[in-house]
């Protein structure tokens, strides 16, 4: 059965960690551009949007040729902006979608494989939400706030979200598995509004991590196994570090 999928890349210039971020340039290009090309790639997407409160932002996206929908400043949370985008970009289709995946406009190094991935989680009806994750190469990465981490069950489900380094290394000495969550989230539709509808939840609060209201809810989060490497920007070091990586990346050459 072939579902109507869109992604939508949340972004807004006012990051409290780093003020102008979607619009920072790797190799010349916008962070948020990198995002977009590399999201609009994947064959399975029957349209990629940039969700912003931000007129640079609107302004850069319809200069590239991209499709851009304007959101309420007021928003707290990337999922109530993609939502609100979603609802307007139904609107505007006149038929409604059956997912939304949400790609965070910090992952420059996104890959089209990556969204196809986290798509293909979706094929059991059951499935309402799914996560990439990725293996964390490093102990810095792994003790890194900004970087959140997540373990899992043997079904690769959540169990738990969490900036500090889990599992402990106490005793594992450096063997225990060390995962990172990779910010590109397919929503099935009715569930990203029934998720904006929930209450935010006293650990998702202590975590600053949206998934955890899930799983608080006592509800699944699936997690499906990337192995491509993906870093997220969080600060300027992140930016110099990404655009190092991508220094021999094939398919920015594809849009540059």
């Amino acid at each position: 059965m072939s579902m109507n999928v869109i992604a939508i890349l949340p972004a807004r210039m006012g990051s409290s960690r780093f003020p102008g971020k979607p619009l920072a340039k790797i190799h010349g290009v916008p962070m948020i551009g990198h995002c977009f090309y590399r999201t609009n790639m994947c064959p399975d997407l029957m349209g990629t949007y940039v969700a912003t409160c931000d007129q640079e932002i609107m302004d850069y996206v319809h200069f590239i040729g991209g499709k851009a929908v304007m959101t309420a400043n007021t928003h707290e949370r990337a999922t109530d902006r993609t939502a609100e985008a979603m609802l307007k970009i139904e609107a505007e289709l006149g038929k409604k979608v059956d997912v939304v995946v949400m790609v965070q406009g910090d992952e420059p190094m996104v890959m089209p494989e990556m969204i196809s991935d986290a798509i293909a989680g979706m094929a059991d009806d059951q499935t309402q939400v799914v996560n990439l994750m990725a293996e964390i190469e490093t102990v810095e990465e792994f003790e890194d706030p900004n970087e959140v981490k997540v373990v899992v069950d043997n079904n690769n489900n959540a169990l738990y979200f969490s900036r500090e380094p889990i599992p402990s290394l106490k005793k594992g000495a450096g063997k225990v598995r060390m995962l990172k969550q990779v910010c590109i989230i397919p929503f099935r539709r009715d569930y990203l509004l029934k998720f904006n509808a929930m209450p935010e939840t006293e650990l998702e609060r202590a975590e600053s991590v949206d998934m955890m209201r899930i799983l608080e809810h006592g509800e699944k989060v699936k997690m499906i196994m990337s192995n491509h490497d993906s870093f997220s920007v969080d600060t300027q070091a992140d930016l110099d570090r990404v655009e190092d990586l991508m220094r021999d990346d094939t398919l920015m050459s594809q849009y540059t």
